[in-house]
């Protein structure tokens, strides 16, 4: 391998704008972030679904209609 071409690796900070920080290692000596596993709604739970045009509703009404058709088949068997 040649020597001196390759970029100093070392202990990074990433910093997070709820101010949750994470210590690993980078090319870089910090980081900053605006959003986090800690903060993300995906992660927390707290996502919420953004409904337009009702189509979420549609779509629930419509296969939820399908589900008890097909839960009434199998007990009429």
């Amino acid at each position: 391998m040649k020597k001196d071409i390759h970029p100093k690796y070392g202990e990074c900070v990433i910093t997070c704008a709820c101010g949750n920080t994470v210590i690993t290692r980078s090319t870089k000596s910090k980081i900053n972030v605006e959003i986090c596993s800690r903060c993300h709604p995906l992660y927390t739970g707290k996502q919420k679904i953004v409904d337009t045009a009702g189509r979420v509703e549609k779509y629930r009404k419509k296969y939820t209609k399908k589900i008890k058709e097909e839960k009434e088949e199998n007990e009429n068997k």
